[in-house]
């Protein structure tokens, strides 16, 4: 018997090894699109010029989502709105950084435009040394994360010349209900991924408010309240604390050094004293 070959109109294309074991196994290769990973070599990774970290507080804060922690009335808010200041008149944060200007969206969920007024007033007791804060606005409603605060929150970044930080007081106001099957970890992450990865995406620094658990912990990322979950998804966490030698920011992510400064808050003004560990040696030796 004659083997023929193809006719003129027939292509025969070679299977791939994928395609072959698909056919062995008496399946369709055709019957469901092929998943693949998106690779880049290293090669390509360090011949391509990345721009620099976006610092919003230097040494602080960065591009992407970091969680301000502490217990109730420490001064989580206070510290906040130090921040939030000097980013939109182009001021000191906590009298010591120099912020570049931009844009700010204080989003307050537990306080309303009085109360914003006094602590203004607060920082700045006379109206002549108030700083320009027109680039500095407030929120007091906002819809949950799974309710159209992203869309919400991209709007006001294009409205704006220069989105530089987003302050969310507090986390719990905008947060997810949790799903059912899913561990308080999952759900925890699951909450604020798109927020995080919105944040990095734009370039833009998301600060969110949270609380911390009663009794501390040894490790501060462990003190917030929750689970592991929030400072799983998020770039960078400070805790702020409190114990007979002062106050202290502990900070520690992805991008910045960790670190445990003192701070000092005085009628609404923070300011630092150095570094935790030599004000706490310098306040033995007295």
């Amino acid at each position: 018997m004659t083997d023929h070959g193809p006719a003129d109109d027939e292509i025969v294309v070679p299977l791939s090894a994928y395609e072959a074991e698909r056919h062995q196994r008496g399946g369709s290769a055709k019957s469901k699109k092929r998943k693949a990973f998106k690779r880049t070599s290293t090669t390509e990774i360090m011949q391509t010029d990345y721009p620099e970290i976006n610092w919003i507080i230097p040494g602080y804060l960065a591009e992407g989502f970091s969680v301000l922690a502490g217990r109730q009335k420490l001064g989580k808010t206070w510290l906040a709105l130090d921040w939030g200041i000097a980013v939109a008149a182009g001021g000191y944060a906590m009298g010591a950084f120099d912020c570049d200007a931009g844009d700010v969206l204080y989003i307050d969920l537990e306080n309303g435009h009085r109360r914003i007024q006094r602590r203004v007033e607060a920082i700045f007791p006379i109206e002549k040394a108030r700083p320009d804060l027109s680039r500095l606005h407030w929120v007091t409603e906002a819809p949950g994360l799974d309710k159209g605060f992203i869309e919400a929150a991209d709007g006001w970044r294009l409205s704006v010349p220069e989105p530089r930080l987003l302050v969310i007081d507090v986390l719990q106001r905008v947060k997810p209900a949790g799903k059912p099957g899913l561990t308080s970890y999952e759900n925890d992450y699951a909450a604020y991924a798109e927020l995080q990865s919105w944040a990095t995406e734009h370039g833009i620094a998301v600060l969110g408010l949270h609380h911390t658990r009663k009794g501390g912990a040894d490790d501060p990322l462990e003190a917030l309240s929750g689970s592991n979950g929030l400072s799983a998804v998020a770039d960078t966490t400070l805790v702020l604390d409190r114990d007979q030698n002062g106050m202290t920011l502990y900070v520690r992510g992805r991008d910045v050094e960790e670190k445990e400064t003192a701070v000092r808050l005085d009628s609404g003004i923070w300011s630092i004293l150095g570094e935790a560990s030599d004000v706490r040696r310098s306040s033995k030796q007295d």
